[in-house]
């Protein structure tokens, strides 16, 4: 039996991301987002329920501004008092786990997905999913991007603009 393209992802393989099953996760995740970004600040709170309830795991007091976006949101863990400015970007096809205390910038984007780079397999949507970890207390500067694979370590600052 072949494995199914979700489990390819989640375990690390080369996968086709133009797949019905996780087209469907997108469009979950998608309107988590919606939510997220147009429900009244006050009525949203720090995260919008839809987008809280998707995620992995979200510790205490995180908080994240609009506009948000991710790709599935249910790989992302979030430890306690995580902030993230406006316009952060996770496409979370690997896990992101993202340290207690640690802030992220305006326009801050981590990526996960790898594009094959044979461009017959690349236009057939094939790519792999690397994992981003992020310690604690970590300050993320805006407009940095985070790729995939990358580790960081706790305290660390990564300046603004960085990739």
């Amino acid at each position: 039996m072949t494995a199914s393209e979700r489990t390819k992802m989640a375990a690390g393989e080369w996968y086709c991301c133009i797949d019905p099953e996780l087209e469907a996760m997108r469009g979950r995740a998608y309107d988590a987002v919606h939510e997220h970004n147009n429900l009244p600040p006050r009525q949203r709170g720090n995260l919008g329920p839809s987008l809280a309830a998707l995620f992995a795991s979200v510790g205490e007091g995180v908080r994240i501004e609009a506009q948000f976006h991710c790709a599935y949101a249910v790989n992302i863990e979030l430890g306690d008092r995580v902030f993230m400015n406006v316009g952060c970007v996770i496409l979370d096809t690997a896990k992101v786990r993202i340290g207690r205390s640690t802030l992220l910038g305006p326009h801050v984007q981590i990526y996960c997905a790898e594009h094959h780079k044979d461009p017959e397999l690349r236009a057939a949507g094939l790519e792999i999913a690397r994992p981003v970890t992020i310690g604690e207390r970590v300050w993320i500067g805006g407009g940095a991007i985070i790729l995939p694979g990358v580790a960081i370590g706790d305290a660390a600052i990564v300046g603004a603009g960085a990739s």
